[in-house]
């Protein structure tokens, strides 16, 4: 699995701890106003439900996007839930960061590198201005997502913009409960669970991409923008092989997730409402979707249809 579907997949996590992942982007000019993005949602009904589905984009720059069926869905509901729970100070993860990314037998990342590896890391660290020394307590996968979500930036875009960011203020702005569907710790033990040598071959895939993640992230974020779900899904392939190690890790950052969210979306079915779910855009496209787990439920997930709020 290319590096761009576990940065789609895993990113939360590190929008919320900008001291671990985030680097402070470069001074540029006044960019042009951008354009307005008409992101995708779905309904899930029954006779007293309803449970809007949200596909985000975690990193994400100043566009707007947060009006037209997005608020109209938002407005309408009574209930935020999450892949996580955004805490009120981000340097609060910092811990439970440091619990799972620290190596806990002490190896240094250096030590798990070959000669070619542990150049390339120094070199893409030493560019994005972070000193290598200061990773080699960490694990390879952590370092992976560092790279990732810097090369995210040199796009413009950032946690601070992110739909979570913005649909937590929103909520709270309304006293609005906010719930989460697994929270940061467990999607901590899902990135530390990987197996070694996963990690190592995530930690190379992002070095060998590290200056084209900018690139190949700017046609998903289109894609996004304009709610095409199917070209999404499409770039999204592009990114996969066929390989043991992509079918390992595409079932553990997305089929067996959505598997699990579409569990949690049945049962909360049998409770009156209006739920607002607001989850990875990865997971609301391709052939192992939450809406395809939907399916297999007998419950069926309806595209809102766009209309633009006056």
């Amino acid at each position: 699995m290319k590096m761009i579907n576990l940065l789609l997949a895993a990113a939360l996590v590190f929008m919320s701890a900008p001291a671990f992942a985030q680097a402070p982007p470069p001074a540029a000019p006044a960019p042009a106003p951008l354009p307005d993005a008409n992101p995708a949602v779905w309904a899930v009904r029954d006779a007293d439900t309803i449970i809007y589905l949200f596909g985000t984009f975690h990193l994400l720059d100043g566009r707007p996007w947060f009006n037209d069926e997005v608020r109209t869905a938002f407005d309408a509901s009574d209930e935020l839930v999450m892949e996580a729970v955004l805490p009120e100070n981000p340097a609060s993860l910092q811990p439970l960061i440091l619990r799972y990314a620290v190596d806990p037998q002490g190896r240094t990342l250096s030590s798990r590198l070959d000669a070619a590896q542990n150049a390339a890391l120094g070199r893409a660290l030493t560019a994005a201005g972070v000193p290598p020394a200061a990773f080699d307590r960490f694990e390879p996968w952590f370092a992976a997502m560092t790279l990732a979500v810097l090369g995210a930036q040199r796009l413009g875009i950032s946690g601070e913009a992110g739909p979570e960011t913005v649909l937590t203020a929103a909520a709270q702005a309304r006293h609005m409960p906010i719930g989460e569907l697994e929270g940061f710790e467990l999607q901590l033990q899902l990135l530390d669970g990987m197996p070694e040598a996963l990690q190592v071959a995530q930690l190379s895939e992002a070095l060998e991409q590290n200056d084209e993640i900018a690139a190949k992230l700017a046609p998903m974020l289109a894609a996004w923008s304009a709610g095409d779900v199917e070209r999404l899904a499409a770039l999204l392939n592009e990114e996969e092989d066929d390989s043991a190690q992509d079918r390992q890790l595409h079932a553990l950052l997305f089929t067996t997730r959505n598997a699990n969210w579409a569990r949690w979306i049945e049962e909360r079915m049998a409770r009156p409402g209006t739920v607002f779910v607001a989850v990875g855009a990865g997971h609301l496209a391709g052939p192992d979707s939450v809406q395809a787990a939907l399916a297999a439920h007998g419950l069926r997930a309806t595209r809102v249809p766009h209309v633009t709020a006056p």
